[in-house]
């Protein structure tokens, strides 16, 4: 018999007694697929996030950028990102995801040492496209693969440690880049900043080629090519999707694509998702707010290696943070009341910050650095958000897929021209609409928040126990079939 607590996170059945042989099975997705998949995504913001510390490390005067090339950079590769990311994710049902991650991250490594021989701007920017093309596929691929192999108990802590990699990705390209500008800076001929490009790309090829064994791709399709998939995780594997209301992946076919799109979950999450990762943007310029502040004499307050390592403590606050948020969210099982609570806290960073900015010397110096390492505390909502849209639509894997990338695609859509208005280099750090334009979508996070919470609990969760008490009966009358087909084999005999 099935139970469910109606906390409108999802339906829950009664605590299930894992077997061995099924901890053992969670134990080795996690030393393999997450694995892959986080030190994939600390490549990713490497070769993703290098380019601003490239930036404050000599690239601005070696190639003479003294517009907003910088915010271009990003719009570019924005563009690009938001081009190929939900074809990526169409293709990624019908090609092994084995072959289709790794291999494109393969691509990107080649591009990312393509950018340490760039001399101008514009070959930035075409280098920048195919960047964004290349790395589209693998956070939102990644997001997705992790709802076919984890229960509603295990999927957040494992999407929250997935995304934490980000910060860690950036935490170490600000220490690999302070370190080569202490080492490497003019060996063979080759400035600083264009090293990191060169030990980005080596690392990025030789690790996609290591996904190709270490992805077990789907339940229902395993790898092949996966030595440490045992026989039997597959059945076990479906097992576990059953038992919690899932159903097993498939293609995404044009019946899927209309379905999906002719409702309005889509839509949602898409706009909660952006307004929750745009409204806490302004931590991604704190290098150029370091880089503005002067001393008295008009002397730079910061040197270039100083530049690059104080925001590692900022990214190390926001891996913590990421990891409390979704742990909090397993244990407490809530997703909405965590969200919420993250955008109280970009609140009160927007309005210290859009105070500083306006009349600075109304506010001390040290508030706005506060403020900026406070910001850092609620960039955990994405693996609240997709862990929810999980629980939300169980039952449609195709839904799940297409709306994931319609979320990313259309963050990187908006993002690709919003942020050169909102945030140009030119005014930093006194951006003039930047902190209010996050404060304004950060309100609107916590109204859309309660408004699907309301959805969730008054719609959703009985569409979701009438599934899974449909499955259940299914499966009742599977063993009555299988015990009878039994029985008569006995008579036989």
């Amino acid at each position: 018999m099935v139970s469910f607590k109606s906390f409108g996170r999802s339906p829950v059945q009664v605590r299930h007694d894992r077997t061995p042989e099924e901890k053992a099975l969670v134990r080795r997705l996690d030393i393999f697929l997450m694995t892959f998949g986080c030190i994939s995504q600390i490549i990713k913001y490497l070769d993703q996030s290098n380019i601003s510390n490239a930036y404050v490390s000599g690239m601005k005067e070696d190639l003479k950028l003294y517009g907003n090339e910088l915010n271009f950079f990003s719009t570019y590769f924005n563009i690009a990102y938001c081009v190929m990311l939900i074809p990526s994710q169409i293709i990624l049902t019908y090609v092994r995801p084995s072959f289709w991650l790794p291999g494109l991250e393969v691509a990107w490594g080649l591009i990312t040492g393509l950018m340490a021989m760039v001399t101008t701007a514009k070959q930035v920017y075409i280098l920048r496209v195919f960047l964004g093309l290349f790395e589209s596929s693998a956070w939102p691929g990644m997001m997705t693969l992790l709802m076919h192999w984890y229960t509603p108990t295990e999927l957040a802590k494992r999407m929250g440690f997935y995304h934490s990699c980000q910060a860690v990705g950036s935490m170490m390209s600000g220490a690999l880049q302070a370190a080569i500008t202490r080492t490497l800076d003019g060996h063979h001929g080759l400035a600083g900043w264009r090293w990191l490009f060169v030990i980005n790309g080596i690392i990025t090829v030789v690790w996609g080629i290591a996904g190709l064994f270490m992805m077990p791709d789907y339940p229902n399709k395993p790898n092949p090519l996966a030595f440490w998939f045992k026989k039997g995780d597959a059945e076990l594997s479906m097992l576990r999707l059953a038992r919690n209301g899932r159903e097993e992946p498939r293609q995404i076919t044009w019946a899927g694509i209309k379905r999906t799109f002719s409702g309005w979950v889509v839509y949602f999450i898409a706009v909660l998702y952006v307004a929750t990762v745009l409204g806490t943007y302004g931590n991604v310029y704190f290098s150029l707010f370091l880089k503005s502040l002067k001393n008295a004499d008009g002397t730079p307050r910061w040197t270039v290696a100083q530049i690059n390592a104080i925001p590692i403590g900022a990214y190390g606050i926001n891996v913590v943070f990421v990891w409390i948020w979704a742990l909090l969210s397993d244990f407490l099982e809530t997703r909405w009341k965590l969200i919420v609570f993250q955008a109280v806290i970009g609140i009160v960073t927007c309005i210290i910050m859009s105070i500083w900015t306006s009349h600075p010397d109304s506010v001390a110096l040290s508030a706005a650095y506060a403020a900026y390492f406070l910001a850092y505390t609620c960039l955990g909502t994405a693996p609240l958000i997709f862990s929810w849209l999980s629980d939300l639509i169980p039952h449609d894997p195709e839904a799940r897929a297409l709306i994931v990338g319609v979320a990313v695609a259309s963050y990187y859509a908006i993002s690709s021209w919003s942020q050169v208005l909102t945030w140009p280099a030119s005014q930093a750090p006194h951006y003039k609409y930047g902190w209010q334009s996050a404060l304004a979508l950060l309100v609107l996070v916590i109204i859309m928040t309660a408004i699907l919470r309301f959805i969730d609990l008054r719609y959703y969760l009985p569409k979701r126990i009438a599934f899974i008490e449909e499955l259940d009966i299914q499966d009742g009358k599977d063993m009555k079939m299988k015990k009878d087909e039994e029985e008569r084999g006995e008579d036989d005999d």
